[in-house]
């Protein structure tokens, strides 16, 4: 997904059998990364509740990198894994590759952001939230995601900056003459490769890192505070009561949502960081990593598009509701209860936009 590298030679391609088990499972990514992707897409837009929470928004747009990818990018590198050729011309390649690295860094400045967000709504007040999240500020923060990416993507790639002083070593390795093939070869240099990897992956990895690190203090001693309060038993007036059941629910609340964004985020380290080590060693070790090898690493962070929206299914109630309400055409079993129909005395409690009924 981030500079795409192919097998420099038919001695290190694929068998009849081997390629037949790699088209099954790209297939099997491919599909589950845009029905996944659309799904998402689509459960956010229809749900009211889902649309009123700020952090979706950036989910949305995250899952629209995702699906771009699983549509312009995957199957071109599919069809040239398979048949072990590039037909598409030299252009075209320099166009997919842009592309590919403009929507990896766009996925993970996107987490980035989710991040920030969890932070502030976590650890912050709700009226320093609501002032620092303000919807101007988050369109400037999705325009970011989108524009800062084109900086290290499009506008290097068309100009060639990668490739100054491996020039010779890249057309070695774009036509195999034994084969009569031709390659998407896509070579980084030493300074592009530091520059991108550390643009792309590792600032974002360490302020997520950072921010969740601090999600996870807060979460901690917010538990702390509330199991004194409760040794020292539920108060009998129900106005204490009800501050300290929003409180607590409050807490619940957010800190699963950090617990399932940290999910998202480990995943995505998990798939992403083998490839960017690499990426950043290979030009210090002469290009000698094994083209198989590349073609893993490149695969297990294509996995990581499709991957996202199954997280949300099993980790998030409100994505798995919505969900079911799509997947079984409306289905009235999976909607939320009316509040007109409570029989029970309940007050309302507002969590970042979503209000939530306390029973």
């Amino acid at each position: 997904l981030f500079f795409p590298r192919v097998l420099p030679s038919s001695s290190e391609g694929f068998g009849v059998a081997e390629k037949i088990v790699l088209l099954t499972f790209i297939s099997a990514v491919i599909l589950m990364a845009i029905l996944g992707n659309l799904l998402v897409m689509v459960a956010v837009c229809r749900d009211r509740q889902l649309r009123k929470i700020k952090t979706n928004y950036f989910i949305v747009s995250l899952a629209f990198a995702d699906l771009l990818v699983s549509v312009l990018v995957m199957p071109f590198g599919a069809i040239e894994l398979v048949q072990d050729n590039w037909i598409y011309g030299e252009m075209f390649c320099l166009v997919r590759t842009s592309l590919d690295v403009l929507l990896t860094t766009a996925s993970i400045l996107h987490l980035c952001c989710i991040s920030l967000d969890r932070y502030y709504a976590i650890c912050c007040q709700p009226l320093v939230y609501r002032n620092k999240m303000t919807p101007l500020r988050i369109a400037v923060m999705l325009g970011g995601c989108w524009v800062i990416p084109t900086f290290i993507s499009f506008l290097p790639i068309m100009q060639g900056w990668n490739s100054i002083g491996i020039i010779d070593l890249i057309q070695q390795r774009q036509f195999n003459k034994a084969s009569n093939s031709t390659y998407c070869i896509f070579m980084v240099n030493k300074p592009y490769a530091i520059t991108c990897s550390v643009v792309a992956f590792y600032i974002p990895f360490f302020l997520m890192v950072l921010a969740y690190y601090r999600i996870y203090i807060t979460a901690r001693e917010h538990a702390r505070q509330i199991q004194v309060l409760q040794r020292a038993g539920a108060p009998t007036d129900s106005r204490q009561h009800h501050p300290d059941q929003h409180s607590t629910h409050r807490m619940k609340t957010e800190t699963k949502a950090a617990k399932t964004l940290c999910i998202i985020m480990g995943c995505f380290c998990l798939c992403w960081a083998p490839f960017f080590v690499t990426n950043i060693v290979d030009p210090f070790i002469n290009y000698t990593v094994p083209g198989k090898l590349w073609t893993a690493f490149l695969w297990l962070g294509y996995i990581n598009s499709g991957l996202n929206p199954f997280l949300y299914a099993f980790l998030n109630k409100s994505f798995r509701r919505a969900f079911l309400i799509i997947l079984c055409c409306g289905d009235e079993r999976y909607r939320r209860p009316s509040i007109l129909g409570q029989t029970v005395p309940c007050s309302t409690t507002t969590i970042n936009g979503s209000t939530h009924v306390l029973r």
